[in-house]
């Protein structure tokens, strides 16, 4: 692509959505009218060391049969269903054939408990769900809760009633006319947390996918001859982007992995398919730099451009990752209702610490709670301009949270940053309570509501708690029905609790007992107080 200028490329940007648009044959089928069409679209590879590959020809026709297996299952436009799939090809396969026919894949996490999951269907009315054999049971548990629910489909080994996706595949034609959409209309929504109540549907439009063209072909680099892997899983909106949809549109290869994240495994990765592009979070980029001679052990030569997002990168792990593979990792910063939206470049000055400024295409400003422009240099709220083709339409069913979200002509981010005189953006932390840990956006409520159902637990608060290793982590300030019960053994088994009946991503890794919390006059807790106590006791992470 030569020299990226930004300068050049932000004020020249313009976007081109086709105002009739599908997701689903700009991201597949217009490759096979090329000389793509036999192009590797997907390499995969999972934790026993399978593997397979599909290249663009392929994912045309698994992509028609499922989305007419799902008209077959009487499917419409604007039904929804939930994908609950590890990084099984079967994801891309589902989530594209559900977006050809104008249904909408809900992707969700294989970690969510039984009550997490009957929130999700009976709140979006998905009619069906696509799972495992090993992931279904929490769906058997609930699923006589859910009114919506028709069928579920096992990619694996059906019993029952259950619907065997081989199966459904097989008695599909391959032959499959997609649904006219325009850019306009609804195409996937992924459930966002948030501090208070339930999770938020974030509704996408189908102009998403080239509404973030700037991420992909700026912040990423992606190129024709390139390898792009994420090491996320694609229920989660930053490897649905950055690992698969945004890469297919423009025809590049991809990677994923099916396994819990190691780095040694990752390494193995990057060398054996020689990788061009990474992407990852900045727990991962920190469990990298621990592997001692990694540089020496493993042929990195094919790496050339890695990116990071999901929480601030520390510009420790930045300084290190330069210093021993030669790299620089680009930082960004994004959020379910908009993906990254501002990010450092190849070709500009990287200020450690900063998330860059806006990609092409965006317009942010820093605003107070209103939504009127702050003067550079004050912390305030980052807000984007709500005609930004990336920015999700509504929170489903939400409205008063959706119109609570956009003011003055923006979209306010609830992320709480300042700009510098070289109008690099800083990001302070965030204007709610959500916890940024591990790539995750975590709600305290939920963590504290999965706490508070331990039979020895009075109250609690959680708070992100700085970190080491991880940048932060959940901290979980507990008290006992009974305060001569503290123990480790307890904070143990409390740990143990949450785990089960939340995702346990979400376990607090750390717990102290107290005897009471700090309140406001109202009863609400100050979370911001044991955030701060925390800082103070353990200092800012670097």
């Amino acid at each position: 692509m030569g020299e990226f200028n930004y300068e050049k490329e932000y004020q020249s940007w313009k976007w081109d959505i086709p105002k009739k648009y599908n997701i689903g044959y700009d991201c597949v089928d217009k490759h096979t009218e090329t000389k793509k069409r036999n192009k590797v679209a997907l390499y995969w590879e999972n934790a026993e060391g399978d593997s397979d590959k599909y290249t663009y020809n392929d994912m045309k026709r698994l992509t028609n049969k499922f989305g007419n297996a799902l008209k077959k299952l009487g499917f419409k436009k604007g039904d929804r269903f939930l994908i609950r799939l590890p990084n099984h090809p079967e994801f891309q396969v589902s989530f594209l054939g559900g977006v050809k026919i104008g249904a909408i894949p809900i992707p969700s996490s294989v970690m969510f408990r039984p009550h997490e999951i009957e929130y999700r269907i009976n709140n979006s009315n998905s009619k069906a769900v696509i799972t495992t054999s090993k992931y279904v049971n929490e769906v058997n548990e609930v699923k006589d809760e859910c009114p919506s629910l028709e069928q579920i489909i096992i990619v694996d080994d059906a019993y029952g009633d259950q619907l065997l996706y081989d199966d459904l595949m097989k008695e599909s034609s391959s032959n499959l006319d997609i649904e006219p959409t325009s850019n306009e209309d609804m195409a996937f929504f992924c459930y966002t947390s948030g501090t208070t109540g339930n999770p938020k549907g974030a509704v996408h439009l189908h102009r998403w996918v080239p509404g973030n063209d700037p991420s992909v072909l700026f912040w990423q680099q992606g190129r024709d001859d390139d390898l792009l892997a994420h090491t996320g899983d694609l229920n989660w909106i930053f490897p649905l982007g950055n690992g698969f949809l945004y890469p297919w549109r423009w025809g590049f290869s991809t990677l994923i992995y099916d396994g819990r994240f190691n780095p040694e495994r990752w390494f193995e990765l990057l060398e054996k398919y020689k990788i061009t592009n990474l992407a990852s979070v900045p727990t991962a980029y920190r469990m990298f730099v621990a592997v001692k001679d990694a540089e020496k052990k493993y042929d990195l030569s094919s790496l050339r451009h890695c990116i990071s997002a999901g929480e601030p990168l520390n510009p420790r792990v930045i300084q290190l990752w330069k210093k021993r593979f030669g790299l620089d990792i680009y930082d960004g910063i994004g959020m379910t209702e908009i993906m990254v939206y501002l990010s450092n470049f190849e070709g500009m000055k990287i200020k450690p610490g900063s998330c860059g400024k806006p990609q092409p295409g965006r317009i942010c400003k820093i605003v107070d709670h209103d939504g009127k422009e702050l003067l550079q240099g004050e912390s305030g709220v980052l807000a984007i301009k709500d005609s930004d083709p990336g920015l999700f339409k509504e929170y489903w069913n939400k409205p008063d949270k959706t119109n609570e979200s956009f003011k003055n002509g923006f979209f306010l981010s609830g992320d709480v940053l300042y700009q510098d005189g070289d109008e690099y953006f800083w990001f302070s932390g965030r204007d709610d309570d959500l916890i940024m840990a591990a790539g995750y956006r975590i709600s305290p409520f939920e963590v504290e509501s999965a706490i508070i159902s331990h039979p020895e637990v009075l109250e609690c608060a959680v708070v992100a708690s700085p970190d080491k290793m991880r940048g932060v982590i959940v901290k979980a300030f507990v008290i006992l029905l009974d305060q001569s019960k503290a123990s480790d053994d307890l904070a143990k088994d409390i740990q143990e609790h949450t785990k089960m009946v939340a995702a346990p991503y979400k376990y607090p890794r750390e717990i102290e007992f107290v005897e009471e919390l700090p309140k406001t006059q109202s009863g609400k807790i100050k979370r911001k107080q044991l955030r701060e106590l925390e800082i103070g006791r353990k200092g800012v992470k670097k």
